[in-house]
């Protein structure tokens, strides 16, 4: 008995040392991939696929050890079929993940666009004008939608609106959504310090899960942030509530304080003041919504 287990220890210990780098390597890559997959499939609508692929595989094995030959010759021909559903039922998904693949640091200088290379960065002095800008809109309960552009590129959205290239400042924003103006119908998109369109359109979600007393201003700000990484801004004109809209999620910013914490945070890349993390900040919550416009 302890001849065999100490000739056991000494067959794992010599393998060791053919563990070379290459396989270090291949280990981190795999590690690294793994844990990337597991990250959006939790961000998404695909966890609830996953739980049913599970479901499937136990099922499979199932068949597979009591010989359901008839079965199993199904699930064959049934699996090309499925592996094509899921590609359309879950091209956003896939698409949000491909851009975000993209849109890495290490991908980001060498497929730079002109316009990217031309893009003013987003500042502290921004993120003041855009707390006060929502806080002072929310007081008189106008109504606004403004999308921050970060690694995915707005600019199909962009084109759907009318051009405004103007530093971005609180009373700049203020006129734009001022009711019976021209341009305050639509959304304002914002790339780094510059207002670059007003009036634009933004893709509805088709999430059902979202609380029917949001309208349309809302959904169209999770809409977009589905399907970009966008940070999307809303006032509402029913309540005067200011809420941000990130990876799908919509989170109330109650006080100036808390919105500057987390635009800080998302757009500045770095800790708020206070050290708080945008984790404890940020819960995906199903709330009941106020806002009825």
């Amino acid at each position: 008995m302890g001849t065999s287990f100490f000739s056991e220890l000494y067959s794992w210990i010599s393998f060791v040392p053919r563990i070379g780098f290459k396989n270090i390597v291949e280990i981190l890559i795999i590690t690294f991939l793994i844990y990337k997959i597991i990250i959006w499939i939790r961000d998404t609508r695909a966890s609830v696929l996953l739980k049913g692929i599970g479901f499937i595989f136990a099922f499979f094995v199932f068949a597979a050890v009591l010989e359901l030959d008839t079965i199993l010759w199904l699930m064959e021909k049934f699996s090309v079929i499925a592996v094509t559903a899921v590609l359309i039922i879950f091209q956003q998904e896939l698409r949000r993940a491909l851009e975000q693949l993209g849109s890495q640091k290490m991908f980001g200088s060498l497929f730079q666009s002109v316009e990217e290379a031309q893009k003013e960065e987003f500042s502290e002095q921004t993120v003041g004008e855009l707390v006060r800008a929502c806080f002072e809109m929310s007081r008189v309960k106008t109504g606004a939608l403004m999308v921050l552009e970060r690694e995915s590129p707005l600019s199909e959205i962009r084109r759907t609106g009318i051009d405004i290239e103007g530093l971005v400042s609180s009373q700049l924003l203020i006129n734009i959504f001022e009711h019976n103006t021209p341009l305050h119908d639509g959304a304002v998109v914002i790339r780094g310090n510059r207002v670059a369109a007003a009036t634009c359109y933004l893709p509805l979600s088709e999430n059902n899960d979202i609380s029917k007393a949001y309208g349309t201003r809302h959904r169209a700000a999770i809409g977009i942030s589905e399907n970009t990484d966008s940070v999307t801004l809303v006032v509402s004109e029913e309540t005067g509530q200011v809420s941000v809209a990130i990876g799908g999620a919509l989170q109330e910013a109650s006080t100036q304080e808390q919105l500057r914490d987390i635009l800080e945070t998302q757009m500045l890349r770095g800790e708020p003041t206070g050290n708080r993390h945008f984790g404890s900040l940020w819960k995906r919550r199903k709330h009941e919504g106020n806002d009825s416009e």
